[in-house]
């Protein structure tokens, strides 16, 4: 049974969008007109790895609840790990994006390994093979 899709509260989808295909270069699988369980207009909006894989239900918050939980979906844990086959490039692009890198790149028994936060403040593994 995999995961299909998961949703991460973001605070507007143009900005989510470009993060997630200029950066980190997911592709777009569906961004559609949608309502709320109250009908309300909305998007669907769901964006994945270009290689395949768990779907992001990019989900523009509703509510002060919701805004409230915006980069914190996770408690201040890291909550999202990405692998990608090239470490350098990738943490270069994160960089230029402003994405703050919480904990310095090491090198651990399954690769290289460092934590940043992403624009909405949710904190991410980035993980690459060892150096070589």
């Amino acid at each position: 049974m995999p995961i299909e899709l998961f949703s991460l509260l973001v605070d507007d989808y143009g900005r989510a969008l470009r993060f997630f295909t200029e950066t980190l270069h997911f592709v777009v699988a569906d961004d559609s007109p949608s309502t709320t369980t109250d009908g309300r207009p909305k998007r669907w909006v769901v964006v994945r790895p270009s290689d395949g894989g768990p779907g992001i239900v990019l989900a523009k918050a509703d509510g002060k609840e919701q805004v409230a939980a915006i980069g914190n979906q996770f408690g201040g844990r890291v909550g999202l790990f990405l692998r990608v086959a090239d470490f350098d490039a990738t943490l270069g692009e994160l960089r230029a994006a402003g994405c703050e890198i919480v904990r310095p790149v090491r090198t651990e028994s399954y690769g290289r390994v460092c934590v940043f936060r992403d624009p909405w403040g949710n904190l991410w593994d980035l993980l690459g093979d060892a150096a070589k």
